[in-house]
């Protein structure tokens, strides 16, 4: 197939066009700003993963939000015919839940950004009720690993406070709040495998999780692979945070999916061989 990808020069952009390439299908990478109408008759399919995507920011400025997250999709929407659709959506959808969150879980979106998402989710799934796409939305969780450059994640920052490339990292609350973490490879192949199972007139969810893990689960696991401490500045919880956020995937492992590579471990490995400066191959304690 070829498969217009927004945002293919991003994190999980990179990732997906290698996996797209690895499975015989043909990445086009998209320069249209998405405030502009598209054209898109020349494409099989899109995986819509370009968006506005900082929590606390959206908070600060929430209209630039919406515009790029719900704007955006809507121009993409208006311009296809036929071809299938798959949305890069969050796992901040659903309203906070101790037990694994499955696709059927109550959205309640927690922040603006979630918000936008939620609408996105909305938008996708109506047009293809009517029959003019086929639609998959993917709700992601804590994306990792792979030279991911955002600071403001945990794992990233976590993995870049060892390295001694930031100064250290501010942690809120007592760092028992879980929350799930998957590699950026085991994303790239769960887009993939919902791409080749979409069908025109459908509309389907999934859940993209891995492994559940707290905070202090993340300090213990970048100390072991580093051997480096992460320096910390603890801070006071954040009211309403979520303490608890797993991904339930069976619905994905159906279609044959597996998160193979987001053990702790690895997800902290790769992103420290991939990121820290000349780091080699680990410890030795």
């Amino acid at each position: 197939m070829r498969v217009l990808v927004t945002g293919a020069t991003g994190y999980v952009g990179r990732a997906v066009v290698r996996e797209l390439r690895v499975h015989g299908h043909e990445p086009v990478a998209s320069r249209q700003r998405l405030s502009e109408p598209f054209e898109l008759t020349d494409v099989d399919a899109v995986i819509h993963l370009a968006a506005a995507a900082r929590v606390r920011e959206s908070f600060l400025d929430p209209l630039p939000y919406w515009e790029t997250n719900v704007g955006g999709t809507l121009n993409l929407l208006k311009a296809l015919k036929g071809q299938r659709f798959l949305l890069a959506s969050t796992g901040g959808v659903y309203r906070p839940s101790d037990a694994p969150l499955t696709e059927d879980s109550a959205r309640e979106p927690s922040s603006p950004y979630a918000a936008t998402k939620a609408a996105a989710e909305d938008l996708v799934a109506w047009t293809a009720r009517s029959g003019q796409i086929g639609a998959t939305t993917l709700r992601l969780f804590n994306v990792a690993g792979g030279g991911d450059a955002d600071t403001t994640r945990v794992i990233t920052r976590a993995v870049a406070s060892a390295a001694g490339t930031v100064p250290g990292m501010e942690v809120y609350g007592d760092g028992t709040a879980v929350r799930d973490f998957v590699h950026v490879r085991d994303v790239a192949q769960a887009f993939v495998v919902a791409l080749e199972a979409c069908s025109v007139g459908t509309s389907s969810v999934y859940n993209v999780g891995g492994t559940p893990a707290s905070v202090r689960d993340v300090l213990a696991a970048v100390a072991d692979v580093t051997g480096h401490e992460v320096p910390v500045e603890w801070k006071p919880a954040h009211p309403g945070e979520v303490r608890f956020q797993r991904a339930d995937v069976a619905r994905l492992r159906a279609l044959g999916w597996e998160p193979r590579h987001s053990s702790l471990a690895e997800i902290v490995r790769d992103q420290w061989l991939a990121s820290a400066p000349a780091p080699g191959p680990g410890p030795s304690r």
